[in-house]
């Protein structure tokens, strides 16, 4: 079944060349115990490890149940070495952190044999050959002749053709290697054995055939075979071993030095508390970041005006007059379009647009005003008598009769605030906002409010100009300002038209209050802000909603001094030229435009808000610059600037920490490079069991990812308990509470990023040791 034919293996130290096999040529028979004589150095482990698949030939062939080996690739050799060759080493090669029984089973398991079936026959080995007892016993619990039993064991489970054994009595007393020879005697009953050893005595007393070897040749034999080479029939099954089985080896390597695995896991892991840390603590305050913002500018509705700014265009400009550019060398001048001016953009917001907008989901916003800043003629009765007033907050407002004129001319407008009242009147806005500090919420239109700060302050001109006598820091009576009511009195009343065509306001205001046009305005509340960390959307002062703004532009787009505004490029008031964009402004504030020319949506929460945008970008997809709708998201650019610098930040320190795991993964390689060295047996052996190089590299990648595993998690661990004294320190630095969090997702990524890390970091010694010779790898102390 074996036939070496001129077999050559040369070693080259310097100029000196040894002869390890000089033309060896000899076959086997398929049952008989051959020994092989020799002195040290002769040759014969040599070609023992040759025939044992453990080392190559240079030259020559050697022949497998007729199959010739010339061609045999690494697969080849590892399968033959696996299902065709058991090995009996002088040392045992044992792998002391296994078990007898795993010890034994490991051949089958490179095999692919079944759990069950592995077992059975590793226990059915172990009993063959006197372990019955000693099963579940370690290697280090046996004498050196149960170890060479094991190692027997080992060499039978997988039923080999051949068994080869190198000097298998040479660490035994003579007592034990009686017991041993005798038992390698009966199984050359059932296959080839060749027995290397320099004993003749013991090849006199057991050998069935004895060839004396000498300087790599062969000087005898006593019972050659000189039968022709058979037909081929040779079909080992190629061998695998599954990461399972090289975590479970890793595993039981790694436990037998807990305490330095200990320690290379948490040198290995600071790295990870570095990051876990920062993490932590990034997460923990982009929490509270987003928490305040998310309270402060939840009231932030986004804005769409009908002149507007193109904040792209915004930016060109802006870095156009950057501060950092340099000075021009040229002493020419140039004319240059402002860039506000340039960035301006006109919103054509119509009709269809306004329904687009009615389909925005009530789950993202149930709020939104539809404002029009027409201009409110507002009368008051101060001491018996009407006088205009104004919602303004502007101080210095005239009120008086005198001066109405040049007010009305010179300062149209909305003044106060106005807020979106939702389905028929009900304040939703209101009431998820503000509370009450005194009154109830609006009921209807002409329903207004009062809107005080956080402690309780009135803003002063919006109360003077209503022509209430108050002074500075006076404590108000809410009831006395419960109630107040106000005229809003229609254009046809308000204004009178000169023989000229131009109009003047009216300077009858009792009449005008009483006209049956006019409407009365009661103040109803006064409210506060719900939020802690901002004043609200809506101003100190003044707030109606904007259903009162939309009976205004129905009641007066139709008067007379809209209807002469709509056929006039001048300002009927005043006579003056208009440009089209103050044309425009003149004629919303008469409530001759009934578009509106503010909209106003509230998103019912922070995170809603991008919902919205998105819903808004999508009208404007596929659209050409003139007949986009730019909006405004102060909201959303205030946290872009500030979630900016909290992960550039975040960026920063992490990059920092992340060094700390480069030097992990070094270290983690260093290790590795070590444990190579120490299990350069263990790696001999494995490869005598027919494990192939990707099988050895697999074992030391699946010790490096339980390392990197493990530092994970004990950094995660560490990290996480390190977060209660940082959280106790800010809490008495800075007053916030629990700032430090590390997020679960983050944790995990952590983990994963350690494994693959210290993978890599011992993947390189995990390849050195794949490529160690078998042979000599067996031989290392």
């Amino acid at each position: 079944m074996l036939n070496l034919q001129h077999l050559k293996k040369y070693y080259q130290v310097g100029d000196t060349t040894t002869k390890a096999l000089d033309d060896v040529s000899v076959n086997f028979r398929n049952q008989e115990f051959v020994a092989i004589l020799g002195t040290s150095g002769s040759g014969k482990t040599t070609l023992l490890n040759i025939i044992g698949g453990l080392d190559r030939y240079d030259s020559g062939n050697l022949i497998i149940n007729g199959k010739s080996t010339q061609n045999f690739q690494e697969q080849d050799w590892d399968a033959y070495r696996n299902n065709t060759v058991g090995f009996i080493f002088q040392n045992y090669n044992i792998i002391s952190h296994l078990s007898i029984l795993d010890n034994v089973t490991l051949g089958m398991t490179l095999s692919g044999v079944d759990n069950s079936t592995k077992k059975q026959r590793a226990k059915e080995a172990l009993e063959r050959v006197g372990l019955k007892k000693h099963i579940h016993k370690k290697p280090s619990q046996l004498s050196g002749g149960q170890l060479q039993r094991v190692a027997i064991a080992r060499a039978l489970a997988n039923d080999p053709e051949i068994l080869l054994a190198d000097e298998p009595t040479g660490a035994l007393d003579t007592t034990t290697s009686k017991e041993i020879m005798d038992l390698i005697k009966e199984l050359a009953q059932e296959r080839l054995v060749i027995m290397v050893t320099h004993n003749p005595e013991l090849a006199q007393q057991y050998a069935d055939r004895i060839i004396n070897f000498a300087d790599g040749k062969i000087l005898s034999d006593s019972n050659p075979d000189n039968e022709p080479i058979p037909a081929e029939n040779f079909h080992p099954r190629q061998t695998k071993m599954s990461f399972a089985t090289a975590l479970k080896l890793s595993f039981t390597n790694i436990a037998t030095k807990k305490g330095r695995t200990f320690l290379t896991i948490l040198a290995s892991s600071i790295g990870i508390i570095s990051i876990g840390i920062v993490l932590a603590l990034s997460n923990g305050f982009q929490k509270q970041i987003d928490a305040t913002q998310s309270e402060a500018l939840a009231q932030f509705p986004i804005t769409i005006s009908q002149v507007t700014a193109d904040q792209k265009e915004l930016q060109k400009g802006d870095n156009s007059s950057n501060s950092k550019q340099k000075f021009i060398h040229s002493k020419a001048v140039f004319a240059q379009v402002n860039p506000v001016n340039a960035a301006q953009h006109i919103n054509n917001i119509t009709p269809q647009y306004i329904n687009y907008l009615k389909k925005i989901k009530k789950t993202d916003a149930q709020n939104i005003s539809f404002a029009s800043t027409t201009s409110l003629n507002l009368l008051r009765k101060v001491n018996g008598q009407y006088q205009p007033v104004t919602f303004s907050t502007t101080a210095n407002n005239s009120t008086d009769a005198n001066n109405a004129q040049s007010m009305m001319t010179s300062n149209l407008g909305v003044g106060g605030s106005i807020y979106p009242a939702h389905n028929q009147g009900k304040q939703n806005f209101l009431k998820k906002n503000y509370r009450v500090l005194h009154g109830h919420y609006p009921k209807k239109a002409t329903d207004i409010v009062l809107i005080a700060d956080k402690r309780n302050h009135i803003n002063l001109n919006a109360l003077t100009n209503l022509g209430l006598d108050i002074k500075n820091k006076q404590q108000l009576q809410p009831q006395k300002l419960l109630g107040t009511s106000i005229k809003v009195v229609a254009n046809d009343s308000y204004y009178q038209k000169l023989p000229t065509g131009n109009f003047i306001p009216n300077n009858n205001y009792e009449q005008m209050a009483q006209a049956p046009t006019t409407k009365t305005l009661h103040i109803v509340a006064i409210l506060r802000t719900k939020s802690k960390n901002s004043d609200g959307i809506l101003a100190n002062g003044v707030a109606y909603s904007d259903q009162l703004t939309q009976q205004i532009v129905h009641s007066n787009q139709n008067s007379q001094i809209a209807q002469a505004q709509k056929n006039s490029t001048h300002n009927v008031l005043t006579g003056a030229k208009l440009s089209k964009q103050e044309r425009v402004m003149l004629l919303t504030a008469l409530g001759a435009d009934n578009t509106a020319s503010s909209i106003q949506i509230y998103p019912n929460s922070f995170q809603e808000k991008d919902h919205i945008t998105h819903y808004l970008d999508q009208y404007n997809h596929g659209q050409n610059k003139k007949n986009k709708i730019l909006y405004m998201d102060l909201a959303g650019n205030i946290t872009s600037i500030t979630g900016g610098l909290m992960n550039a930040i975040t960026y920063v320190l992490v990059g920092f920490a992340a060094i700390s795991l480069v030097t992990s993964m070094i270290m983690i390689a260093i290790i590795t490079y070590t444990s190579v060295i120490e299990r350069t047996k263990e790696i001999g052996v494995l490869k005598a069991l027919g494990a192939r190089k990707k099988d050895i590299t697999r074992v030391f990648d699946a010790e490096t990812a339980i390392l990197g595993l493990g530092s994970g998690i004990l950094g995660i661990i560490i990290a996480w308990l390190l977060t209660f004294p940082a959280n106790s320190i800010l809490y008495n630095m800075t007053n916030l509470n629990n700032v430090a969090q590390l997020n679960p997702l983050h944790a995990i990524i952590l983990v994963v990023i350690s494994t693959v890390l210290t993978v890599l970091g011992g993947h390189i010694p995990a390849r050195m040791a794949a490529r160690k010779n078998a042979a000599i790898a067996l031989r290392s102390e």
